[in-house]
């Protein structure tokens, strides 16, 4: 039996929580990702984001429909908001007259990049997954959560909010008022933050 080989499969690298996140925001959502860890969502391509401190994201959440996902990171919310929203964001402060304030708020869409919250459900995708206790500033420590998570199967897009005249229609809830509650917010928490007094040692 001169020549004779023995084929040998290649051995499969064991599957990372990451690999299994990766897989659930590609193939069960189809969002786009970043290579690389922490694994992280692609923004302007199927939802941009508002970036608020999260304080401000509690008071502006009676705007979102229950179907539009939110995560929270640290002190920091983000609401997921139909692509386009963020080229959108100047104007729209402008025209509710908070253009000429500095808000604590940041649009993320075109090639921007948000740290992808593990999936809902049982089981364990990230040992950090998480977020910590408050630490001695009173700020939340951790990777991102969703306190609203994306539903595979469902269109997440439509449920976005989206300037009513762009085509958001139907029961997707309204960019302007998001914005101006969102602003609202954002102002009462610095309003709030100006007002404390200052600590003398």
């Amino acid at each position: 039996m001169v020549g004779s080989v023995t084929a040998v499969p290649f051995s499969r690298r064991p599957q990372t929580p990451g690999d299994r996140m990766r897989h659930w925001y590609e193939n069960a959502l189809g969002w786009a990702t970043v290579p690389g860890e922490p694994l992280r969502l692609v923004t302007g391509l199927r939802f941009d984001v508002l970036d608020v401190p999260a304080e401000a994201g509690f008071g502006a959440l009676r705007r979102l429909g229950p179907d539009s996902p939110v995560a929270l990171r640290g002190d920091r919310m983000r609401l997921l908001v139909a692509a386009g929203s963020a080229d959108e964001l100047p104007g729209l402060l402008d025209w509710l007259e908070w253009g000429a304030l500095a808000l604590d708020l940041v649009a993320l869409g075109a090639d921007g990049r948000m740290e992808a919250p593990p999936p809902p459900g049982p089981g364990s995708w990230r040992a950090d997954a998480r977020p910590s206790p408050p630490g001695p500033s009173g700020r939340l420590q951790g990777a991102a959560v969703w306190l609203r998570p994306p539903v595979p199967g469902c269109e997440v897009e439509a449920s976005l909010p989206t300037l009513s005249a762009v085509g958001g229609g139907g029961g997707a809830p309204d960019l302007v008022r998001l914005v101006d509650t969102v602003a609202t917010q954002c102002h009462r928490v610095r309003l709030r933050a100006c007002a404390q007094p200052f600590a003398f040692s």
